[in-house]
């Protein structure tokens, strides 16, 4: 087991990489009451390890990150008089995390809270950094938090139970790391995806350890998202509207979403082709897609609904070169050039 940390000043939270779901009792505080939020899948496979604890079940699905899901949640919390010394345990990935985090800062202006991340996505992002929250209408995360748990089990031998396609879609937001932080992941990428995708505990190990770090160092810098954090959303912009658009999962709309934003840095002149190509075809190696059909008019229409625009610009992260990322400020008009002029297929 290795531990990361994440302080922001006000809290440090432990990353436990490799760590036993088994182990879990081990970082619950004494002497309060534990309460389990996780899903139906987790209980069958996992269940043994939490049966003791009150457990609140929600549904699976990005179309149940929603507020009426944390109504639910905040009703059963009264029912089982959770007090402001409870304590919360996300068992999931990132749609649990992301909404037990919000609930956990909301009920009762605030409870101790901790995740046990159960998939790839949510290990190396989801689950570390602070941000929870939930979708509105369809658009992504418009409601949330900033709040950081006390503790993220990373237990590797939980991707075993993962769906294929889910596991595979976690590898976008590693790529993501390598792209806009860090050529040297990008390069072990590209000469291991075959065992990555093989679950080689090693290469896991690495490539969840190097996003963690790298997310980290971000977070620690701009807890909020005021200027060095946006780089994370390299891809995001377009990936949430294809989201919204099409119910693709996401990894796989954000794998296109980068293939798009590399085009855009590429016609902004900020990127080489053959850097963008060569986004392309690692993206492509770890079975995810680089294009999707969609109406342009509709997807620019949805990008400007994103949270990250403000007034008539948006923020959109773009490549200088692989591993070097920048923010740019475009403008509604711009952006809908930007969206004509990319290869959709």
């Amino acid at each position: 087991m290795e531990e990361l940390k994440i302080n922001t000043g006000s809290i440090i939270s432990r990353i436990l990489l490799n760590e036993k779901i088994s182990n879990l009792e081990n970082y619950l505080p004494a002497n309060s009451k534990i309460i389990i939020i996780t899903d139906s899948t987790l209980i069958k496979h996992y269940g043994k390890f939490f049966e003791k604890y009150n457990i609140i079940e929600i549904r699976q699905g990005e179309k149940n990150k929603t507020l009426a899901t944390v109504d639910k949640i905040i009703g059963k919390l009264v029912e089982f008089e959770a007090d402001r010394s409870a304590f919360i345990v996300g068992i999931g990935g990132g749609i649990v995390c992301d909404i037990t985090g919000f609930v956990a800062s909301i009920y009762m202006r605030g409870l101790r809270f901790g995740f046990v991340s159960t998939s790839l996505l949510s290990q190396v992002d989801a689950s570390v950094g602070g941000k929870n929250g939930v979708n509105y209408k369809g658009f992504k995360n418009m409601v949330g938090v900033f709040n950081q748990p006390e503790f993220v089990i990373c237990d590797l031998n939980m991707l075993q139970t993962l769906e294929r396609n889910e596991f595979i879609g976690g590898f976008a937001e590693i790529i993501k790391h390598g792209a806009i932080k860090d050529i040297k992941l990008f390069e072990f990428l590209e000469a291991n995806f075959k065992k990555a995708l093989d679950y080689n505990t090693d290469t896991l190990h690495r490539v969840i350890r190097d996003s963690i770090i790298i997310k980290s160092n971000v977070v620690e810098q701009d807890e909020r998202e005021k200027g060095e954090r946006r780089k994370l959303n390299f891809g995001h912009t377009f990936g949430h509207a294809l989201e919204k658009l099409t119910k693709i999962n996401h990894g796989k709309a954000i794998a296109i979403g980068m293939n798009m934003a590399a085009q855009a840095s590429v016609k902004l002149g900020l990127l080489n082709s053959t850097e963008a190509d060569r986004l392309k075809k690692l993206i492509e190696n770890f079975q995810l897609p680089v294009s999707l059909s969609v109406d342009k008019t509709v997807l620019f229409n949805a990008m400007k609904k994103d949270k990250k625009r403000e007034g008539s610009d948006i923020h959109l992260v773009l490549l200088k070169s692989l591993g070097n990322a920048e923010v740019v400020n475009i403008n509604y008009k711009k952006l809908e050039e930007i969206v004509n002029d990319l290869r959709l297929s």
